[in-house]
């Protein structure tokens, strides 16, 4: 699509919540630009998340610096080999963080598959305890792994009270009908507009608008009408205009449910 066909980004009568995103993944210029850019649409909260030993204190950092940002500390399965208890101390004193939400990214990733499969079982299973323990929700990764990523969760989900989010989701039905069973959050995000994505919005028409919160996993997965560019929590209003359409909801009913989903599951 050319620039001059690209629709003007909507703003809204309600505040979004961008619940999962990598603002470190940018350079200090073009952050302020992002954030700016996002609350000039009503975007009024950003956690950026935690995926590595290396951006643990980064993700703290930037949410010390921004008010509307805030954080998760966790590793992520691509990265699980590197999971040992010295690194389950740093996540544990990080989470201590006023500004930390949750523990995230962490799950299981079998599509990948970057990180030996046993490493990432013992690293989410690890984790998911650490939260238990701080009893902070989690932010869940799940990719090719839906039979495991079942398991596990039956281990901690009562534990957990509910609290989580099965982030970018993009796993079968039967995976999502489970998780909402055990009371958690589904998180949707640009690839409920992409063209050959049907089995999400068939997910996304499943689940309860009360169970619903709104993503981009930016800078990754720009929705239609801007892909082909970097994503940024500033699109999120397209997002929550797809997930109105397949809800057949008006969009400001659709942005209550999912900020007050939001605010219930991190704030």
């Amino acid at each position: 699509m050319s620039q001059k066909n690209r629709r003007a980004i909507p703003r809204f009568n309600t505040p979004i919540v961008e619940t999962h995103c990598h603002l470190d993944y940018l350079d200090t210029e073009t952050l302020d630009s992002t954030i700016c850019a996002a609350l000039e649409v009503g975007i009024e909260r950003i956690v950026t998340i935690s995926v590595s030993a290396d951006n643990l204190d980064h993700v703290r950092d930037l949410a010390g610096s921004h008010p509307t940002v805030w954080c998760t500390q966790g590793i992520h399965p691509h990265e699980a080999e590197s999971w040992c208890s010295d690194l389950a101390d740093r996540v544990k004193a990080g989470a201590a963080d006023e500004r930390v939400v949750a523990i995230g990214e962490i799950g299981l990733d079998f599509f990948y598959d970057h990180a030996d499969r046993a490493a990432q079982l013992a690293a989410f299973d690890e984790q998911l305890a650490l939260a238990r323990e701080l009893s902070l929700p989690v932010v869940i990764h799940t990719r090719d792994a839906d039979e495991d990523t079942r398991a596990i969760l039956a281990n901690h989900s009562s534990a957990l009270n509910g609290r989580g989010v099965i982030h970018s989701f993009t796993s079968s039905l039967s995976l999502a009908e489970f998780c909402l069973g055990e009371g958690f959050m589904l998180g949707f995000n640009g690839i409920t507009t992409f063209r050959n994505a049907d089995n999400v919005r068939s997910v996304v028409d499943a689940t309860p608008v009360e169970r619903i919160v709104l993503e981009t996993d930016a800078p990754y997965l720009t929705p239609v009408p801007y892909r082909g560019r970097s994503n940024a929590p500033c699109y999120l209003p397209f997002i929550a205009e797809k997930l109105a359409e397949i809800k057949s909801l008006p969009i400001e009913q659709l942005l209550e449910h999912a900020r007050a989903n939001s605010y219930r599951l991190f704030f």
